[in-house]
């Protein structure tokens, strides 16, 4: 394929850098070596993978029925259209399991199923940690979000924090997590309160940059043990998630 020219400026020491690269193999030119930096920088200015986490016994709910499709199929949609290329789905061994993989049999994008024994979702997602280089989004399996990922995404980036968790405003907080913000940064986090004095709630879907594994230790929930350890950290992001959400658990 023809590719388009361009012309660019670039300082003397800058260029100077490029042509470095240039060994006469690999890279072969001063244009191959801009095209071949530029793409692997852009590329890690990226989210491209994300992880469904589903217990074996909820499997059922990502083959539930939502607008036509299974919510999985949904959600497959939802990831590719945000630019999603890579999905692992965290679960256990179960009867479902080769439904679950006939409905990822034909999916635009690659997904893996790893089937793992996990005492809670936080040990269940560090079955990933050697598969994730970059940071990468979380979402519970049986939940449906229909938002700008992209714009989070941006964001995660932007803040260069350990963490970004997708809120929403709800009028009942029961059975939500809630979340206490100073500007844009969540300094309190609390799972499924009684009582609580915000209507700001956990929409189930988070960005984690990979060193977020090294807080791991003793960490057995997300939700109720390294959320609020973030949060005091100042190393956890809000995002309002304005879109659809549902929970088909």
């Amino acid at each position: 394929m023809k590719k388009p020219k361009i012309a660019i400026s670039l300082n003397k020491s800058l260029l100077d850098l490029v042509d470095s690269k240039v060994d006469g193999t690999v890279i072969r030119s001063r244009s191959q070596a801009i095209e071949f930096f530029l793409g692997k920088g852009l590329q890690e200015q990226s989210i491209n993978t994300v992880v469904l986490l589903i217990k074996g016994e909820h499997q059922k709910n990502m083959l539930k029925n939502l607008k036509g499709k299974s919510l999985l199929k949904n959600q497959l949609d939802f990831f590719s259209r945000q630019g999603i290329t890579n999905v692992f789905i965290v679960t256990q061994h179960n009867k479902n399991i080769n439904l679950l993989l006939n409905e990822v049999s034909d999916a635009s994008i690659n997904v893996e199923i790893i089937e793992v024994n996990a005492r809670g979702n936080a040990q269940a997602l560090e079955s990933v940690k050697d598969k994730v280089k970059n940071s990468f989004v979380v979402m519970s399996g049986d939940t449906y979000n229909n938002f700008d990922l992209i714009k989070m995404t941006k964001k995660h980036l932007e803040m260069d924090k350990l963490a970004t968790m997708g809120l929403m405003t709800r009028e009942k907080i029961s059975g939500y997590g809630t979340a206490i913000l100073d500007g844009d940064f969540i300094v309190d986090f609390q799972e499924k309160p009684k009582q609580s004095s915000t209507h700001i709630v956990n929409a189930g879907i988070y960005i984690f940059k990979p060193e977020v594994f090294e807080l791991f230790e003793n960490v057995d929930s997300l939700e109720k043990d390294l959320f609020s350890k973030l949060a005091r950290m100042k190393q956890l992001v809000g995002f309002f998630t304005y879109g659809e959400y549902e929970h088909l658990g």
